[in-house]
């Protein structure tokens, strides 16, 4: 017999899951463990006993209980090798000598019995104001200055720049601040200059001659270099050249004296 139509089945509409809902009841788990767990170690931690420190403090660890014998006390360094002495006293007398053939120059602008102030040196510099705040900030003490002439217009200055002792390092900072524009043609001396023997950093240079239609050329020759405290800037003028020679032997001079 043929089989009666049978009604089509109905599809049941399947209700989806919300979602989040497992990530939430197994993050809900492991927070309960992990909050059981923590209990638990306090619990057996407060149960134990407490656990005694090391002593901060060892015998034989400093310095020994007496002092040494008044013969065997090293003796304090002398003056000569004492930088900070030597340097602490009248800045003055470490200035090199007047070499041989030169005369005091008593025409200089800014020195004044061989000091020079702060302000005085600042001038020296394009934007005075800017250098005169730079200087404070590095902790500037005061500068020994000697200026010389030889001839007819060769002229020579030398300028110690010194600076507290701290956690600054002024003169350094200083020196090589001066150096690094001076490979400049507009600024500078145009070229990396040699190093001065003996020196860490320290360099002496002998500029291009600038010709001004008028007027007669004008040679310079510079020196920059540090040691401790103290920074020293050598400069040399002249309308004839100048050799490497002349500002060198300044340099190496100066230098042993610091």
């Amino acid at each position: 017999m043929p089989q009666a139509d049978l009604p089509e089945p109905v599809a049941v509409p399947v209700k989806r899951r919300p979602r989040g809902r497992t990530t939430l009841i197994i993050a809900a788990a492991a927070f309960l463990g992990i909050a059981a767990g923590t209990a638990a170690g306090y619990g057996v931690q407060a149960e134990r006993a407490p656990t005694p420190l090391t002593a901060l403090s060892q015998p034989g660890l400093g310095y020994p209980a007496k002092a040494l014998p008044a013969d065997q006390a090293p003796d304090p360094l002398p003056a000569s090798q004492d930088r900070q002495v030597r340097t602490d006293g009248d800045l003055r007398k470490l200035l090199i000598p007047r070499p041989a053939g030169w005369s005091e120059n008593k025409n200089a602008l800014f020195a004044r019995d061989g000091w020079m102030g702060l302000g005085e040196y600042a001038l020296d510099f394009e934007d005075e104001g800017f250098m005169f705040s730079r200087l404070l900030e590095s902790d500037f003490r005061r500068v020994a200055a000697a200026d010389w002439k030889k001839g007819a217009h060769r002229t020579a200055s030398v300028w110690l720049v010194q600076f507290r002792s701290g956690v600054t390092t002024g003169a350094a900072d200083h020196a090589a601040a001066q150096r690094a524009y001076m490979p400049d043609e507009k600024n500078g001396a145009g070229n990396e200059g040699d190093a001065i023997k003996g020196s860490l950093d320290g360099r002496y240079y002998v500029y291009k001659a600038r010709a001004t239609p008028g007027y007669l050329p004008l040679y310079r020759a510079r020196a920059v270099f540090e040691r401790g405290d103290v920074m020293a800037e050598i400069n040399m003028f002249d309308t004839e050249p100048i050799s490497k020679k002349d500002i060198r032997t300044l340099a190496e001079r100066q230098l042993e004296r610091l």
